[in-house]
């Protein structure tokens, strides 16, 4: 159990939040408490359910879904759904893009830092920074060459609908929106840029990997074409989907520490075209936002349905509190800026950072996000949407989950504890790791092991191979309590609480059980990375 204490420090937050922001902040309200009963207090009679769909599953959502780590998109068969495909014993019917060749898009900052690593060692010396930055750029033509003009800019032809309808860095109104008509008349020409090496359109060629493109299927968005596979189903079967995932929101506040930088949603926030200009979503346009994905959602025949609520982005790596808290209690430090950036070396005057009222003020607003997300979920269960139908739907509260793995916010302080946080009891195969496993930025040790971290992957904002299935492994536990059934390959059924196999997930975690060592404790190849390939990290961050 927790033995921190409810902080006594003043809850402020800038001039230019939003009211409702400002409402929790004027109340002391602290963190919101997660909900961690997936009902949500709503019990619902005994199910009748006919037949057994043929989806077993779908998931819907953004980089978090889709598979993101270090940078790009490439491992898809390691995406939470990937790995719960595989405990049912459904994975060689589980349908989801592939992206071969040069790890991925945008770009592989792993197999970046691998090949400079062979090429210059764990240190770039004074001497070594020119063949470093010329192999760094060379690394980057080569990708360009194989999207743009070489095999990966071939787009397959997608007519069956994949299961995995994610792309990276949609937010509400992309999922919405976005149809593969519209992505296709998006690719220009490329150039082959001297300067500017990431790989032009990258979403754009991403996504068209995750939509249908058959001929009546070109004008779908994604869950339309969810709701396709939802009719996909026999006379004596209710719904075409048993278990629909919906995990979005995210990139609806993630800019804030990305790009360290905090804009207020406005006009346009709504449009593919103007909300670009936004870094976090004021509540009442989220909420009308997810009020859109509900009516959505409603129309997709699934048996189940898990909506996940929205991390508190700032616990991210990506932005590291510098210095101290604020005050003893506090969940805050005065500033966030790159992880590479130490306290002794920080300047407020020169250094990209948000200050630490600016990062309670975008936690305070996920929150509403997450309150707004579980009243769906309440809503439905109970009946109480327009239809009066009461809807199998949970919730899984993965901003709660994060919060108990917070290292330098909870778990390293035990004063700024709220009174419901207690640990996350991590697997016994990720307990059994050395050093464990842990929030931080993930840093090799000078010997071919782990420093720190090991949740995060190399961009500080994704999960790495272990942390999926420690997703995976949480709405397992829903789609059991649902009355899912997991079967082995063989079709056998399986007995007991079904275990994610992190066994497996370890052997194929390199950056758990060997990250590259140039990213050493002080991180400072990443600092130099930053220095001479700003525009590389820059414009990757903005597609996050």
């Amino acid at each position: 159990m927790s033995t921190g204490a409810v902080p006594t420090t003043r809850e402020t937050v800038p001039a230019d939040a939003p009211d409702e922001v400002k409402g929790k902040a004027a109340r002391a309200a602290g963190p919101r408490e997660p909900c961690f009963d997936p009902t949500v207090g709503v019990a619902l009679p005994s199910p009748t359910w006919r037949g057994e769909p043929r989806n077993r599953l779908v998931v819907i959502g953004d980089s978090l879904t889709h598979g993101f780590q270090s940078g790009a998109v490439f491992n898809t068969d390691l995406s939470y759904g990937a790995i719960i495909a595989y405990e049912l014993g459904w994975l060689d019917a589980f349908r989801y893009p592939r992206y071969p060749g040069l790890g991925g898009l945008p770009i592989n900052l792993e197999l970046l830092m691998r090949d400079l690593e062979s090429r210059v060692g764990a240190d770039i010396s004074l001497w070594e920074l020119p063949l470093a930055l010329f192999r760094a750029r060379q690394f980057m033509d080569d990708l360009e060459d194989y999207w743009e003009r070489g095999p990966g800019s071939v787009f397959p032809t997608v007519a069956a609908i994949n299961h995995a309808l994610a792309v990276y860095g949609w937010d509400l109104r992309d999922t919405l929106d976005w149809t593969a008509e519209q992505l296709e008349a998006r690719i220009v020409t490329p150039k082959d840029d001297l300067v500017q090496q990431l790989v032009e359109n990258n979403s754009e060629r991403a996504a068209l990997r995750v939509y249908p493109r058959g001929p009546d299927q070109r004008t779908l968005t994604l869950f339309q074409a969810a709701a396709r596979l939802g009719e996909d189903r026999d006379d004596g079967t209710d719904d075409g989907i048993e278990t629909l995932v919906v995990f979005l929101g995210a990139n609806n506040a993630l800019r804030t520490v990305t790009d360290l930088t905090v804009h207020w949603s406005g006009p346009g926030y709504d449009s593919l075209s103007q909300k670009g200009q936004y870094t976090i979503w004021r509540p009442e346009h989220f909420r009308a936002e997810l009020g859109h994905v509900v009516e959505e959602v409603r129309r997709i025949r699934a048996r189940h349905v898990i909506f996940c609520t929205v991390p508190h982005v700032t616990i991210a790596p990506i932005a590291r509190g510098v210095g101290g808290k604020i005050a003893p209690g506090s969940r805050y430090y005065p500033y966030y800026a790159r992880p590479w950036v130490t306290d002794a070396a920080f300047n407020a005057s020169r250094d990209l950072h948000i200050t630490g009222e600016e990062a309670r003020a975008v936690d305070y607003a996920i929150d509403v996000f997450n309150e707004d997300i579980t009243d769906v979920v309440r809503t439905e269960r109970s009946g109480g949407a327009p239809d009066g139908t009461a809807r199998d739907w949970y919730l899984l509260d993965i901003a709660g989950m994060l919060d108990r793995l917070a290292a330098r916010r909870y778990i390293n302080d035990v004063n700024a504890r709220p009174p419901w946080w207690t640990p996350y009891p991590l697997p016994a195969a990720l307990q059994a790791l050395r050093p464990p496993v842990d929030s931080r930025f993930l840093t090799g040790d000078g010997h071919g092991g782990r420093g720190q971290g090991g949740l995060f992957s190399m961009d500080g904002v994704h999960p790495t191979t272990v942390a999926y299935g420690v997703i995976a492994q949480e709405m397992i536990r829903i789609m059991e309590g649902a009355g899912v059934a997991f079967r082995h390959p063989n079709g056998e059924p399986r007995t007991g609480p079904v275990q994610v196999d992190f066994g497996r997930l370890i052997l194929r975690d390199t950056l758990v059980r060997f990250p590259p060592q140039i990213v050493d404790s002080t991180l400072q190849t990443l600092g130099w990375a930053d220095e001479h390939l700003g525009w590389v990290l820059r414009t990757l961050r903005s597609h996050f």
